[in-house]
């Protein structure tokens, strides 16, 4: 069953600024206009980057009506609705549509977790509860939970399953997913240290941390890769390596709120438990961003 492409190249998993403890918009406005202008192909709110956990269901919603008018239809806005309770994703996934988002991204069911039956009735209902494509989400380190291929082969079968944010970093399965399952779901890479890997399989893009820094070159690997220019790509893959290490030295987004606030954004503040990025490591992801001319 082919489906539309929600977006071919790199999307960017977006932070969300704080000050005082709310949501910053100002700052959260410039940070949609640096994305845009540095070419990215899609934009990702409320998802971990995001800090979506920490977020109220007001704040959320409001962040992607905002993030909405702001993108302004430029490039399509994907908006972060999974949860552990399944009604309560229907309900943000119902409520993001009306806001203004152009895709769903959502997490397995996290902390209760699932049998292969729970997940795809848990998607399926997601899916059956709106018209927008759904991402998704494997993350097992965050969720201790892998969707596995029978999951997937099963939700491919849905009309509003378009695609799968694939953040497992097991190439093997990966490249088993993609064999079973490309002509029905678009794959994307979820760690940016398996871009160049995971399109060489055949996958679709990624969704990217990097590129909250560097949204022109995340969108140049893809680029490069899609044009043909596969050394070009390869060679940039490696060049950002030891930068990409260094945004997940520690938990993401603490890294990557830091380098941000490096770059003259007003990104620092988190919420708890997220918190203030330990010395040793700062000291090495600036090292690679002084490296890198940033």
């Amino acid at each position: 069953m082919k489906k539309k492409h929600i977006f071919r190249g790199a999307a960017t998993a977006l932070v969300t600024p704080f000050k005082d403890g709310e949501v910053n918009y100002i700052e959260l406005k410039r940070l949609i206009e640096y994305q845009i202008a540095g070419g990215i192909s899609a934009v990702a709110v409320c998802a971990t980057t995001g800090e979506a956990p920490t977020l109220s269901d007001k704040e959320h919603q409001q962040i992607i009506s905002f993030s909405a008018e702001v993108v302004n239809r430029r490039v399509p806005l994907i908006a972060g609705t999974g949860s552990n309770d399944i009604s309560h994703a229907v309900s943000m996934s119902k409520q993001a549509a009306k806001n203004g988002a152009d895709a769903l991204l959502v997490v397995t069911p996290y902390y209760n977790r699932a049998t292969e039956q729970g997940l795809i009735s848990g998607y399926n209902r997601i899916a059956d509860s709106t018209e927008l494509p759904v991402i998704v989400y494997n993350v097992p380190s965050r969720t201790g939970v892998n969707v596995s291929r029978k999951v997937y082969r099963a939700l491919a079968e849905h009309p509003n399953v378009a695609a799968v944010k694939e953040a497992s970093g097991d190439i093997a399965a990966i490249a088993s997913l993609i064999s079973e399952c490309a002509d029905s779901l678009d794959v994307y890479s979820g760690n940016d240290d398996m871009i160049v890997p995971l399109l060489s399989l055949g996958g679709q893009g990624v969704i990217s941390v990097l590129s909250n820094i560097l949204p022109s070159a995340v969108s140049r690997i893809c680029a490069e890769w899609f044009s043909g220019r596969w050394r070009e790509a390869s060679e940039l893959q490696l060049k950002y390596m030891p930068l990409i290490r260094a945004l997940f030295s520690q938990v993401n987004p603490i890294p990557v709120k830091t380098a941000l606030g490096e770059l003259g954004f007003d990104t620092l503040e988190m919420r708890l438990p997220m918190c203030e990025m330990d010395e040793e490591p700062r000291r090495e992801l600036l090292w690679q961003m002084k490296r890198l001319g940033l």
